[in-house]
């Protein structure tokens, strides 16, 4: 199949479309965009300023993809956003280039953003990424790769999510969610490990006991934050990838680790 372009679409010169995209009614790109092979634009759909989506992405109606930032340090420049392969953003989906010159709000591939979400200037997400309805995240937030976020939740500037961990709907994050970790409330705490995510995703049962033993040391065992990194990496199992990910995760972390529940 050929690239297609409706009559009513606008294409600015100097866009780049690859082979079989398909831009629907009333759709805009713009000039500095750039489309991957089989990426397909449904009617009102827009995609602007310095921005690239990779292969087999699909942009649904009234979504915005690479729009100038709502940041108010925003100075000028180049700016732009940068999407892998086989991302979907839903109706009215916002994803933001990031403030300074030079500088890209990230996507990895596989993700599916759906509708009235908004993903805000400099964040960089990985791949396998699940966003419900009516996610607002603010800039500079990191996503680790399979990672699921519920329905209107908000997620604080600077915040990080590690992989495999689930933030449920309507939470309120203020603070780093560990990786393999649920959490939930208004600030969110963290409530249990991501079990029926792990099993989905391939996990041995060897492996989830690892995870269940880090969670009871991160959030049962009445340790500080230094104490429960200290026993962590002391551990018979310290050697292990899911030992190894939650350690240099809670290391990185700047803004703490969100708290357990109590």
């Amino acid at each position: 199949m050929a690239t297609r372009i409706h009559p009513s679409a606008v294409v600015e010169p100097g866009a780049q479309l690859g082979e079989e995209v398909d831009v629907g009614p009333f759709a805009y790109v713009g000039a500095e965009v750039t489309l991957g092979d089989g990426t397909r634009l449904h009617h009102h759909a827009a995609v602007e300023g310095f921005t690239t989506l990779g292969r087999g992405c699909e942009v649904f109606p009234h979504a915005c993809i690479g729009g100038k930032t709502q940041d108010l340090k925003f100075k000028g420049g180049r700016p732009g956003v940068r999407v892998g392969d086989r991302n979907v953003f839903r109706e009215y989906v916002s994803v933001h280039a990031a403030t300074y010159d030079g500088d890209f709000t990230v996507l990895g591939s596989h993700n599916t953003v759906l509708a009235y979400s908004h993903i805000a200037h400099d964040c960089v997400l990985g791949s396998h990424i699940v966003m419900s309805n009516a996610i607002s995240m603010a800039g500079h937030v990191v996503v680790e790769d399979h990672v699921v976020i519920g329905g209107a939740a908000g997620i604080h500037q600077f915040c990080r999510i590690g992989a495999h961990a689930m933030l449920s709907a309507m939470a309120k994050l203020v603070q780093d969610l560990p990786p393999y970790f649920i959490a939930d409330g208004t600030p969110a705490e963290v409530r249990a490990f991501n079990k029926v995510g792990l099993e989905r995703s391939g996990h041995t049962a060897e492996q989830l006991e690892r995870v269940k033993q880090i969670f009871r040391i991160l959030y049962r065992e009445g340790l500080n934050r230094t104490q429960a990194l200290e026993k962590l990496s002391a551990h018979p199992a310290a050697g292990t990838a899911e030992f190894q990910r939650v350690i240099a995760f809670a290391q990185a972390s700047e803004r703490g680790l969100a708290p357990g529940a109590s």
